[in-house]
């Protein structure tokens, strides 16, 4: 669906941050200057300059960039200002926010981004671990340890997280270098997670092993013979079937 596809004033209503989108292609459709002067009438004609200028950026790129200018305006106070507002993205801003402004020790970071992981909108969560992904590129022993707890969370969502933010490869993002080399440091994450019984985490335990698949394939082969045998559970069949799925096209 291209943004012209929405009604005039279902497009209206994102852009005023009054609503939150429905699909990816909602959320694409969103109008991030239109959006910044309706939450923002105050931030100055440069922030407002500046957040048009990024029109033809990636979205990726315009998130941070959004970001960076808000906490310029108003500084780090602002994300508890945003953490509630009805538009995924702006959200997703303080996402990014967080991603900008939190202290580098893991569990301090963990706990500053936990709200987003956690989000009921689908897109936040997103956004959420490619806001930290740079915290996590810069000490990926640290942040799986301080992750690790995650996978033990009675939510789902934080359970993907662990996973998700931790991808060798990943999607709109940088790949992990190391964890492409040598996957078995993140192997430990997924451990708790071969026989979860959501499929929203399933996917993300697999789509982690296709990444590392990828480059170490004789690892994943390992791995998931080991698993199959320990785990005969559905579950675990499944994150393997779908883990394997580059090896064995």
């Amino acid at each position: 669906m291209k943004p012209t596809a929405l009604s005039p004033d279902r497009h209206a209503a994102l852009n005023a941050g009054e609503v939150a989108a429905t699909t990816l292609a909602e959320c694409l459709a969103v109008d991030f200057a239109i959006l910044m002067r309706s939450v923002f009438p105050d931030a100055g004609g440069q922030v407002l300059q500046a957040m048009d200028a990024t029109a033809a950026l990636g979205i990726s790129r315009r998130m941070a960039l959004a970001a960076e200018l808000i906490i310029g305006r108003y500084g780090p106070e602002v994300i508890r200002h945003l953490a509630d507002h009805p538009s995924d993205t702006v959200r997703g801003w303080a996402c990014f926010a967080v991603g900008r402004t939190a202290p580098t020790d893991h569990d301090l970071w963990c706990e500053a981004i936990r709200p987003f992981a956690d989000d009921g909108h689908f897109g936040v969560r997103e956004w959420a671990w490619l806001a930290i992904r740079d915290r996590i590129a810069a000490d990926i022993p640290g942040a799986i340890a301080a992750l690790m707890p995650w996978t033990a969370e009675t939510s789902p969502r934080l359970r993907r997280f662990a996973s998700e933010a931790t991808r060798p490869r990943g999607v709109w993002c940088a790949h992990l270098k190391p964890l492409k080399a040598d996957p078995t440091p993140g192997f430990a994450l997924l451990e708790p997670l071969k026989a979860d019984p959501e499929s929203y985490v399933q996917d993300s335990v697999s789509n982690w092993l296709n990444d590392a698949a990828k480059d170490r394939p004789e690892m994943v082969l390992a791995l998931t013979d080991r698993w199959q045998t320990e785990s005969p559970w559905p579950a675990t069949a499944r994150i393997c079937r779908r883990g394997l799925r580059s090896i064995r096209a």
